[in-house]
């Protein structure tokens, strides 16, 4: 009886642990991520915690490797740290870490590919470390590790792992983090990041280390971004068929995500001076696409090629 007894207060302090720790993960989630809670009520709820802990770990990650005053080197060892801590969470040790709680147990609950967590790590050392890419390969190869996981990720939480689907995914992804670098132009080049791929700028006669030097200007520019528009559109329309191997409530998140794309590159397009703005979804812009998305979640579209 005694034995039963310890037992069942065993099971009952784990539990409480593993709520607590998921709510540890929502809380970072919301404070980090003003569109998190929006987002997340797209989702079934039993699927929430999890992409809350996979966000905070991410979260977590990228703040070690892009904040604060560390140096590089001392960046790259708490990266290493955050992997062990991944490692022994992978192997359903016990650790005392809310985060790792939180995401072991949704690692086991939905069998969840630990490897392309290991990716994200992988893509925040170079952020540390790589700050320019001599091509869209190159580019291709880091947004293989930074966005395409988490897209991955998606999928697998829906038990949805057909190679179809998972192309299309990282066509998708790969587009939204080429979206984010030619949005933050204005932030990324005074900081000594140009992610232009050099042969794109070498084709119009310009170079990183000019764009770097503020020796371009947005006339100078525009025929290599204006390349760089047409290439991620074109990737994130080859993404479309996937809106119709999904489930609903899904397909009307990555409906959404997809028409949100869309409006950036043309915002991004029409910009005066792309070296100076940034552009941005607004609230009131969900409004106008809010049929547009429906239309395309009861109706999935096959391709749409610009």
């Amino acid at each position: 009886m005694h034995r039963q007894y310890a037992a069942m207060q065993a099971a009952t302090a784990q539990t409480m642990n593993l709520t607590q720790a998921y709510q540890h993960c929502q809380d970072i989630a919301r404070k980090h991520y003003e569109n998190f809670p929006t987002a997340s009520k797209l989702l079934r709820a039993d699927l929430r915690p999890a992409v809350a802990a996979i966000y905070a770990f991410a979260r977590h990650a990228d703040d070690l490797a892009d904040e604060g005053d560390a140096n590089a080197a001392t960046r790259l060892k708490q990266l290493d740290a955050w992997e062990t801590l991944l490692e022994r969470c992978e192997q359903d040790q016990a650790i005392d870490q809310p985060i790792f709680q939180a995401l072991g147990d949704s690692i086991q609950r939905f069998q969840l590919d630990s490897e392309e967590l290991n990716n994200l790590l992988i893509a925040f050392r170079m952020d540390v470390s790589i700050h320019a890419y001599s091509s869209l390969h190159e580019l291709l190869f880091y947004c293989k590790h930074s966005a395409n996981p988490i897209g991955r990720l998606m999928l697998q939480l829906h038990n949805i792992r057909e190679p179809a689907a998972i192309l299309c995914s990282d066509n998708i992804c790969s587009a939204l983090q080429l979206i984010n670098f030619w949005q933050d132009l204005s932030i990324d080049l005074p900081k000594g990041r140009c992610y232009l791929p050099e042969d794109w700028l070498q084709e119009f006669d310009l170079s990183g280390q000019l764009l770097l030097d503020g020796k371009i200007d947005t006339s100078g520019l525009q025929p290599a971004l204006n390349k760089a528009l047409a290439e991620t559109r074109s990737m994130l329309e080859a993404g479309l068929p996937l809106l119709g191997m999904i489930p609903f409530r899904l397909r009307l998140q990555i409906a959404a995500t997809i028409h949100a794309g869309r409006l950036m590159l043309d915002r991004i397009e029409q910009l005066d001076k792309p070296l100076e703005q940034r552009v941005s979804i607004r609230k009131s812009d969900w409004t106008s696409l809010c049929w547009p998305i429906f239309k395309d979640s009861l109706f999935p579209p096959k391709s749409k090629q610009p």
